[in-house]
């Protein structure tokens, strides 16, 4: 199968590239920069130049392709207007499911399982998107799937984790924080949880997804149902010699800054009915074994 792949080059994106080439699939990444181009080619695959905003060029890419991954997205910093960021994701799904329109070639796009909280319960699979600003990119989906597209939804777990590769993710930015404030903190009692899964088992998990979902269907991409904050702040703060506390929810904006929205997430959710329905088995190190042992604390 020959596979355009949105994202390619990024933390996830290169997971599944890697996991496609893998197994005998033809991969053609998304490519902004000649750097970029240069890194697929030595992965293996080809380049296709183009970025999220040029619809035109997804919209060739995935017309040439017998399946689709979507898996960019705007990274989430300072400065990330993050309902822009959902609305040219949406806009970008649009534009790959329109050429695949009228074909039984497969889409895949991201989202995220915090998007689907349920209160006094873990969110599954048939739980709907319910908040947030990436609910458009859902929404997206559902409409194209009524049109007679083949797509589904893979929802990653709060913190897709690989402490050998992750420079930009939600575990780095902590540490980075602990460091410069010289303890490790986590929000009032540190019971909110985050859900986990390493890189390589979320590349597993959407070659399989591209490989069997039916149109419609809605996956987890959860390893791990809730790690509690509380436990990800210890873990970093033994392994950078910081003493562990909490911050009070009024001055968590001013000790985390952006991050202050995603260390106070609540984020439950089971993967239960992905791994019946796909056989899927995440067997990477777990969340806090690989932040001691992963390399984030080096």
């Amino acid at each position: 199968m020959r596979v355009f792949v949105t994202g390619a080059t990024g933390f996830v994106g290169s997971a599944i590239v890697s996991e496609l080439l893998g197994v005998g699939h033809q991969v053609v990444g998304l490519a902004r920069s000649e750097t970029a181009a240069e890194a697929l080619a030595a992965a293996g695959a080809e380049a296709h130049r183009g970025s999220l905003e040029d619809l035109t060029a997804l919209a060739n890419g995935a017309a040439r392709a017998d399946g689709v991954i979507h898996a960019a997205f705007t990274n989430v910093s300072p400065t990330t207007d993050y309902a822009t960021s959902a609305r040219a994701d949406a806009a970008a799904i649009r534009a790959l499911g329109e050429a695949l329109a009228g074909t039984d070639r497969p889409l895949v796009v991201t989202s995220g399982t915090a998007l689907a909280s349920v209160s006094g319960r873990s969110a599954t699979e048939e739980d709907p998107g319910n908040w947030g600003p990436r609910v458009v990119g859902e929404e997206a989906v559902h409409e194209l799937v009524e049109r007679g597209v083949h797509a589904s939804v893979v929802r990653l777990a709060s913190s897709v984790h690989d402490g050998h590769a992750d420079r930009r993710g939600f575990v780095p930015r902590l540490v980075s924080i602990a460091r410069e404030k010289g303890v490790s903190g986590y929000v009032g009692d540190g019971t909110n949880r985050w859900t986990g899964v390493h890189r390589a088992d979320a590349g597993v998990l959407f070659r399989l997804t591209l490989e069997q979902a039916k149109p419609g269907a809605t996956f987890h991409g959860v390893a791990e149902e809730g790690v509690p904050l509380r436990r990800i702040a210890e873990a970093i703060g033994n392994g950078l010699g910081l003493p562990t506390t909490s911050v009070r929810d009024e001055e968590a904006g001013d000790h985390f800054g952006h991050m202050a929205l995603f260390v106070t997430l609540d984020d439950w959710s089971s993967s239960e009915q992905t791994k019946a329905q796909l056989g899927w088995r995440p067997g990477h190190l777990g969340l806090i074994d690989d932040i001691e042992h992963g390399g984030y604390l080096s």
